[in-house]
C-alpha cells in the first residue's frame, strides 16, 4: 500500500505540474496576444501643434476645426483632437511640434507637371523687365550649354517690357543663329523664334495660318518669328523627340520641386497617352511620391480608346485618370482668348478658337458619356459662354433620356478651367448647371497691367470675379497653373485673400470687392480642390480614414496679417504619412 500511495501521489504530482505548465503557456500566450493586439493598434503621435483641418461636406458648409494632437498609422489619419486624446492611444512614436502649425496638404487644380519639369532645367525668362534682358539670359545659357543642339526657355512676357511689343527673330538671330532657338511665352500660348528654328519648321511668307493659330508677320508678310497657340505645334514638331528617361527626369524635379512647397496632390491638365503610361508605371511601382488627377489631352489621337477603357484609380491613390481636358481658346496677353466682342487694345481681333465650336459638343457627348469629368479651358467669354450653352445642352440630353433626373447623374463635377472673363449675366449659369469654376488667384495679380487694356471697364467687371462666385454659392477649385505661374500655393492663397502682388500692390487691391477670405482661400486649396478632382473621398481633409496627407508650416495663416500669407514657408510635407520632405535650416 505505502508503493501504491506513492505511486498516485507521485502521478498527481506530475499532472499539477502539466497543469501549471499548461496553464503557463497559456497566460504567457495570451499576453502574447495582448502584446501583438497592443502593436496592433499602435499609432504614430504628433502633439503640441497648432492644427487646422475642414471638415464635412466642401463648399460653403464647410466646417474649419483646430486640433492640437494627430494620430496616424499605415499612412492614415486616426484621429485628430486635443491633448486629451493621447491617454485614449496606444503610441508607438510621438513627435512634439512645439506649437507648429499644421494643415492639410495642399492641392493645386490646375498644373502641368511635364512642363514645370522641362521649365525648371530650360532658360527661365520669367519676370525680366526688357527685350534686351530676356536676349542676354538666352545668350548666356546657350553660352554655358555648347552640346545642346536645341535653345529651348520659357516665361517671356512682352507686357513687362517698356514698350509691350511682341519680340522679333532678328533679336535672337543676333546672339545665336547657328542653333535653332524656341522660347514659349509665360502663358504657354505662344512661342518666339530665331530664324534657325523657323527654317527648319518651313516657315516663311507664304505659310498659311493654322486653324487656331497665328503666324505673326511684319508689314512685308513676313514671320516674325512669334506664333500663337496652334501655330506653335509647327516648330514643336520638328523639335528632337523627348524620350521616356527625359519624361521621368521633369515628372520628378516636378515632383521635388512641388513638395518643397506643400503641394500634396496636382490636378494634371492636358496629360498625353505616352505619358500616362509613364504615370501609371510610376504610380504602380510606388515610386510616384504625390497624388495626380490626371487630365487626359482632348487632342490625344487615342481619345476615345482611353476614356473608352473606363476610370482608373491606382491601388494608393497616388493616380487617378478620370478627367479630359478640353482646349478652348488662347490667353489673354497674347490676344488669344476668344472674345464675344473684338479687344479693347486690338478692334480687328476677337481671339482664337483652338477647339473649333462645331466639335466641342462631340467631345463633351464622348467624355460624359462615358462617366469622365470634361475640364474646359475658358479664357475669354466666347468660350466661357460657349462652354455653358454645351453643357447645358448635355444636361438637357440626360434629364431627356430620364425624366426623374433634375441635374446630372454619376455625379461628373464638370468644370470650365480659367473661367477669366466672363460676361456678367452668365455666371449664375454656373451654379445653375451644376459646374465648377477652376481659378487660379495669381492669373489676376499677374494679368492686372493689361487685363483692362484688352476687354476695357465693362467686360473687366466678370474677370477674376471669384467673390461673385463664391456669393452665389459656386464652390471655387484652386490652383496655379504652373509654370504659366510660379507654384507657390501661398502666392496663390496670399493673392486670393488682398488681390495684390507680392509687394503689396495695389495699396488697396486690384478690384478688392472680390477678394476671398483665408478661409475660403484655403478651403479651395484643400477640401473644395480634392472634390473638384474625384478625391474628397480619400484627401483634402484630416478626418479620421484619410490618408495623412499634411504640412508643417513656420506660420499660422488664420492669424498672421495678410500682406505676409506669401511669406509663408513650409518646413515638413508628409504624403501617406511619408516624410517626403523636411527644410534645411
Amino acid at each position: 500500500m505505502p508503493a501504491l500511495k506513492h505511486f498516485f501521489a507521485h502521478t498527481m504530482l506530475c499532472a499539477a505540474t502539466v497543469s501549471f505548465a499548461l496553464l503557463g503557456g497559456g497566460i504567457a500566450h495570451a499576453k502574447a496576444e495582448e502584446e501583438k493586439e497592443k502593436d496592433a493598434q499602435a499609432v504614430t503621435v504628433f502633439h503640441n501643434l497648432n492644427g487646422y483641418t475642414f471638415s464635412g461636406e466642401p463648399g460653403e458648409n464647410a466646417v474649419l476645426k483646430t486640433f492640437q494632437v494627430l494620430a496616424v498609422k499605415d499612412g492614415r489619419v486616426v484621429a485628430v483632437g486635443d491633448e486629451d486624446l493621447l491617454d485614449e492611444l496606444v503610441i508607438d512614436r510621438r513627435y512634439d511640434l512645439r506649437g507648429r502649425t499644421v494643415l492639410p496638404g495642399l492641392i493645386d487644380s490646375h498644373g502641368h507637371i511635364l512642363s514645370l519639369g522641362s521649365n525648371l532645367i530650360q532658360v527661365d525668362l520669367r519676370d525680366l523687365t526688357s527685350r534686351t534682358h530676356a536676349v542676354a539670359a538666352v545668350a548666356n545659357y546657350a553660352h554655358a550649354h555648347q552640346d545642346l543642339n536645341w535653345i529651348l526657355g520659357r516665361g517671356w512676357n512682352q507686357e513687362l517690357w517698356p514698350d509691350r511689343r511682341f519680340p522679333s527673330r532678328h533679336d535672337l538671330d543676333e546672339v545665336i543663329s547657328d542653333r535653332p532657338v524656341w522660347l514659349v511665352r509665360v502663358d504657354a500660348h505662344a512661342g518666339w523664334a530665331n530664324s534657325k528654328a523657323l527654317e527648319l519648321a518651313g516657315i516663311n511668307k507664304d505659310t498659311i495660318d493654322p486653324p487656331g493659330g497665328q503666324i505673326i508677320r511684319d508689314s512685308e508678310g513676313n514671320p516674325t518669328g512669334v506664333l500663337i497657340d496652334t501655330a506653335m505645334q509647327m516648330v514643336q514638331q520638328v523639335m528632337p523627340p523627348v524620350d521616356e528617361d527625359q519624361l521621368v527626369e521633369s515628372a520628378n524635379l516636378a515632383f521635388a520641386h512641388i513638395l518643397e512647397l506643400g503641394i500634396t496632390q496636382v490636378h494634371d491638365a492636358g496629360v498625353n497617352a505616352r505619358e500616362l503610361e509613364v504615370f501609371k508605371r510610376l504610380a504602380e511601382n510606388d515610386e510616384l511620391p504625390v497624388r495626380l488627377h490626371s487630365l487626359i489631352a482632348a487632342s490625344e489621337p487615342t481619345l476615345p480608346e482611353l476614356v473608352a477603357a473606363g476610370l482608373y484609380r491606382s491601388d494608393n491613390d497616388r493616380l487617378q485618370i478620370r478627367g479630359v481636358k478640353v482646349y478652348g481658346d488662347g490667353a489673354l496677353g497674347s490676344r488669344g482668348a476668344a472674345l464675344i466682342e473684338p479687344y479693347s487694345d486690338d478692334e480687328e481681333n476677337t481671339g482664337l478658337l483652338i477647339t473649333p465650336a462645331e466639335q466641342v459638343r462631340a467631345i463633351f457627348e464622348l467624355v460624359h458619356n462615358h462617366g469622365f469629368q470634361i475640364n474646359y479651358h475658358a479664357i475669354g467669354d466666347y468660350t466661357n459662354r460657349l462652354a455653358l450653352d454645351e453643357f447645358s445642352a448635355l444636361l438637357d440630353q440626360e434629364i431627356a433620356a430620364d425624366e426623374t433626373l433634375s441635374s446630372w447623374k454619376n455625379d461628373p463635377r464638370h468644370r470650365v478651367e480659367h473661367a477669366q472673363i466672363v460676361q456678367v449675366e452668365d455666371i449664375p449659369r454656373f451654379l445653375e448647371l451644376g459646374i465648377i469654376p477652376s481659378m487660379q488667384p495669381t492669373h489676376a495679380t499677374s494679368d492686372m497691367n493689361m487685363a483692362e487694356d484688352r476687354v476695357g471697364s465693362e467686360r473687366i467687371a466678370g474677370a477674376y470675379a471669384w467673390r461673385t462666385f463664391l456669393d452665389q454659392g459656386s464652390l471655387i477649385a484652386a490652383g496655379s497653373d504652373f509654370p504659366v505661374e510660379l507654384a507657390n500655393p501661398f502666392y496663390g492663397i496670399h493673392a486670393a485673400v488682398t488681390r495684390q502682388d507680392r509687394e503689396n500692390q495695389p495699396v488697396e487691391g486690384w478690384y478688392p470687392e472680390q477678394r476671398m477670405t483665408i478661409h475660403e482661400a484655403i478651403r479651395s486649396f484643400t477640401i473644395d480642390a480634392a472634390y473638384a478632382g474625384h478625391f474628397d473621398d480619400v484627401t483634402g481633409t484630416l478626418e479620421a480614414g484619410k490618408w495623412a496627407d499634411f504640412i508643417i508650416v513656420d506660420q499660422d495663416p488664420f492669424t498672421i496679417d495678410a500682406s505676409d500669407l506669401w511669406r509663408i514657408r513650409v518646413l515638413h510635407t508628409f504624403v501617406g504619412g511619408d516624410h517626403s520632405y523636411r527644410r534645411r535650416p
